[in-house]
């Protein structure tokens, strides 16, 4: 029996303190971003093209008055940089859009999100600087980790590892291979330190590691560390990423991207776990 008062489990209600919290965020967000020169785009809820992007088993299906198939919004990243170059790029030249909005994913889950593009600059660094004011401003400073996806990829094609180790943090694995650089790099947090692995590594290692530094010393954010060995499938990010986890808890993500053609960066924060933390955080004072 399902009660008149029950939601569909995965869907989001939020009342008083923390639908306010909720609205405060959204609009801090939005005037940092406008600060920064991004323009709002609310794209549709509906989507012909979400399976392009996004494993088709997160997706809510049906069909359209025409028996097409459509889905609701389960990202939008993709479906932003596509109505950008391909629907309104003779209509604007702006290349910095921000977007809040919720994505669905199969089979009632709601997730609130704030994002931003920069489409065709892979500016990182502007990225993580916007994501960081937004933190400040509620007095939470959550731990920045700084990536570059292309190492474990690199590393599993060299030595023959399965890329799961790296997914899975299983550092004793990766500890046990007889590599003196390997051992170093899975040492690594600040950018000091990669000097000391830099001439002993492969030389496609090399290459991605001075990516790594030069975006790291890019960084004016305190709380960060670098993790030359995290490893996660993205959908689209390849090479440089970025992670705010506060307690375990993600709350933003970013990195580079390749779409359309063009090079791009953006990020998106997870309203609901800001939500959540600053309300946790406010509790334990």
């Amino acid at each position: 029996m399902i009660y008149e008062h029950e939601i569909p489990q995965g869907s989001k209600l939020y009342f008083a303190k923390s639908a306010k919290l909720k609205r405060e965020i959204e609009t801090v967000a939005s005037d940092i971003l406008c600060k920064e020169g991004f323009e709002e785009i609310i794209t549709p809820f509906f989507s012909y093209h979400q399976h392009q992007s996004v494993d088709e088993r997160k997706l809510i299906r049906f069909s359209d008055a025409s028996n097409h198939i459509i889905s609701l919004r389960a990202d939008s990243t993709l479906d932003v940089v596509r109505i950008i170059t391909r629907r309104l790029g003779r209509a604007t030249k702006q290349k910095k859009w921000f977007y809040i909005q919720p994505v669905f994913h199969y089979p009632s889950t709601e997730i609130n999100q704030i994002g931003a593009e920069f489409i065709g600059e892979s500016n990182l660094t502007l990225c993580m600087d916007a994501a960081a004011k937004v933190f400040e401003s509620f007095n939470i400073s959550p731990l920045l980790y700084l990536s570059n996806i292309k190492i474990p990829k690199i590393i599993s094609k060299i030595l023959g590892v399965p890329l799961s180790i790296f997914q899975n943090g299983e550092l004793e694995e990766i500890l046990k291979i007889d590599e003196k650089w390997l051992k170093l790099l899975a040492k690594i947090e600040k950018k000091e330190e990669i000097s000391a692995v830099m001439d002993i590594s492969p030389k496609p290692i090399q290459d991605e590691l001075v990516k790594l530094y030069s975006e790291a010393s890019k960084i004016s954010y305190q709380n960060f560390v670098i993790a030359p060995l995290f490893y996660s499938k993205m959908r689209y990010y390849d090479t440089l990423f970025f992670s705010f986890i506060h307690k375990n808890e993600i709350l933003g993500s970013g990195g580079t991207y390749r779409f359309e053609g063009h090079e791009s960066a953006g990020f998106g924060l997870y309203t609901d776990a800001i939500v959540e933390t600053i309300i946790k955080t406010e509790e334990e004072k």
